[in-house]
């Protein structure tokens, strides 16, 4: 669906300086075979965006550690076109003749319009999309047979379709590759006071990818999805996160032999996730599986940067709040 979307969108802006529309990466529990709640599926999709024609990327990473997670800022610049024995004279260039290329072309480059100053805008490019999306659905051939509603956000293109006897929604978030890998800064939501141009870094691709990777060596019969699904449709009534649950069962799928995980370890599975969260709990402390992680698969690729980091722990919140980690045991 997202992908006929993307298909009919870059045609409608073809000529026109926006961001250019990748194909769409499916990530989350829907793509890898689990869901946390028994209501409505939700799949998420990212759409990775690349400069038009004239425009550079730049990320700059902050450096505000108050923030939490590693997070970027995509500045926007104009492309130097000319021949270097040309620069500064008067040929037709993106850099030195702005006002001529938007005349001739009739069309106001990016930073007119989904910038803030010379950044690039997660609400602006938000809205942009949702709008095209509206405009867009009747070309589609599922609007045939679907009703598409566009759910209020302000950081993520939300749908919601429907056919009278079945509905989903598909969370559109909006990103740009690290280098060549699996990491995106991302425009997903991080918290209240997240500034419109900050892109936080999320690791949910390469996450999806290593559950792939799993499946395809995990006997046929393996319980690993069954027991992250119990576990996590257990713990999400008890405010406890779903993703510390889920990196415990990436952990235990990284370090047990994959035929442990037949159906019959089903219990013994269990068990040692519940063990490893109680471990974790108490110490107040467990590490991330994707930042630092050097012994990943290698179709898995990360940036130099991410790669050599020092992992963050999941429970640092804990850690600095006694009544926060006291909560925490009693739930568990």
């Amino acid at each position: 669906l997202i992908n006929n979307f993307t298909t009919v969108l870059r045609r409608s802006l073809s000529g026109t300086f926006y961001p250019v529309l990748q194909q769409a990466i499916g990530f989350g529990s829907a793509f890898e075979g689990w869901t946390a709640r028994e209501e409505e599926i939700v799949y998420q999709v990212l759409v990775p965006l690349t400069p038009p024609l004239g425009h550079i990327f730049h990320l700059e990473r902050d450096a505000d550690q108050q923030k939490p997670g590693r997070n970027f800022r995509v500045r926007v610049e104009l492309e130097c076109r000319c021949p270097r024995e040309y620069q500064g004279m008067n040929m037709l260039c993106f850099q030195h003749h702005p006002e001529v290329i938007r005349r001739r072309t009739r069309q106001p480059n990016l930073l007119d319009t989904l910038c803030t100053g010379f950044y690039l805008d997660v609400k602006k490019t938000v809205h942009w999309f949702c709008a095209l999306v509206g405009a867009s659905w009747q070309r589609l051939p599922q609007s045939r047979s679907w009703h598409l509603v566009l759910l209020p956000s302000k950081r993520s293109c939300n749908l919601r379709l429907t056919n009278g006897q079945e509905s989903f929604q598909v969370k559109v978030l909006f990103g740009v590759q690290r280098h060549i890998s699996d990491i995106f800064i991302s425009s997903r939501y991080r918290g209240a006071q997240t500034p419109s141009t900050m892109w936080p870094e999320t690791y949910a691709v390469a996450e999806t990818k290593f559950f792939r990777h799993m499946a395809r060596q995990a006997p046929q019969d393996s319980s690993h999805l069954k027991c992250l699904q119990l576990l996590a449709r257990v713990i999400v009534r008890k405010d406890f996160s779903i993703h510390s649950i889920k990196t415990i069962i990436m952990r235990l799928l990284h370090t047990v032999p994959v035929s442990q995980w037949h159906r019959r370890h089903f219990l013994l599975q269990l068990s040692d996730a519940l063990e490893q969260l109680r471990l974790s709990l108490e110490e107040k402390h467990l590490e991330h599986f994707i930042v630092g992680n050097q012994r990943l698969p290698e179709e898995i690729r990360l940036p130099p940067d991410v790669q050599r980091a020092k992992p963050p722990n999941l429970f640092h919140g804990l850690a600095q709040d006694p009544v926060a980690h006291s909560q925490a045991m009693q739930a568990y």
